[in-house]
């Protein structure tokens, strides 16, 4: 038994239970691993094996319908003060995450650069109060790392967001000797420095694993459905099928439970504006 750390063109670097890393090719019909994916191999030599079997996977994460790892015990967010956050970018990677059935989490970097740290606590309630994990970091200063860390103990992470955030600082915080391995990965699979460019799972010295690839890091959002984007507002749920009409579009239908719960104040308005505004695209 072992874990897929990344993949080259027809191989695998898998990781033994033992932490011992091996070059494998894979059977023909047993299909392409990821990142993530749990599998049977069967040793041929000290350092080399053949993948007999993939494990059923626990969840996927695609990007344009391709494949790019399995397994992810939680997604994280990366928003920051500069460049400021969106609400609405935020709202589409969490449509994302929710209908892919992934746990995702908010980061907010760069708090150092607050002038009302209260303010940025306000605006991000609209999450915390349904249910989303936020963190308030300063990576450059070391704030609130520590919380941090002990929420990614035991667990596979990937941290998702637009360039500038501050990803990479955060992971390299989080990892110091990254470089070491990347050169360690890069030498047994013999492709130097080009794994950099594959997706590939790290270990963090302070507990926890890291999927991690510049394309991850740059993911991006695909156009979505009236009904995922329906489907990723998560304290919509509890209302779906409660409309008086069934084909109910939920902006000014008569006896509609979302607009309902919107009059009640259950549901932000914010974060129903930010569902009308996608569904007008």
């Amino acid at each position: 038994m072992g874990r897929v750390i990344t993949r080259y063109g027809q191989r695998q670097l898998v990781e033994s239970i033992d932490k011992k890393l091996y070059q494998c090719t894979g059977r023909r019909n047993i299909g392409l691993s990821v990142a993530g994916d749990e599998v049977l191999f069967q040793k041929t030599d000290d350092n080399e094996g053949v993948v007999t079997a993939i494990q059923p996977r626990i969840n996927e994460l695609k990007r344009q319908n391709k494949l790019i790892a399995a397994n992810i015990d939680q997604l994280w967010l990366v928003v920051a003060l500069e460049p400021h956050y969106e609400f609405e970018l935020i709202d589409r990677y969490l449509i994302m995450a929710e209908n892919v059935n992934l746990p995702i989490n908010i980061i907010i970097n760069k708090i150092e650069l607050a002038k009302n740290l209260e303010q940025v606590s306000r605006d991000f309630s609209i999450y915390k109060n349904i249910d989303y994990q936020v963190h308030f970091l300063s990576v450059k200063q070391e704030n609130n790392l520590d919380s941090l860390k002990s929420c990614l103990r035991d667990k596979t992470h990937i941290f998702l967001g637009q360039s500038g955030v501050g990803k990479s600082s955060l992971i390299n915080t989080l990892i110091p000797d990254l470089d070491l391995r990347v050169n360690e990965i890069s030498t047994k699979t013999k492709l130097g420095r080009h794994t950099t460019t594959n997706t590939t799972i790290y270990h963090i010295p302070s507990g926890g694993d890291l999927i991690d690839s510049p394309g991850i890091r740059e993911f991006q959002i695909n156009e979505f459905s009236s009904k995922q984007i329906l489907n990723g507002y998560r304290e919509f749920k509890s209302y779906l099928g409660k409309c008086r009409f069934r084909n109910c579009q939920h902006v000014n239908e008569p006896d509609c439970a979302i607009r309902g719960a919107l009059d009640s104040e259950v549901i932000h308005p914010a974060r129903y504006q930010s569902y009308i505004n996608l569904i007008s695209e």
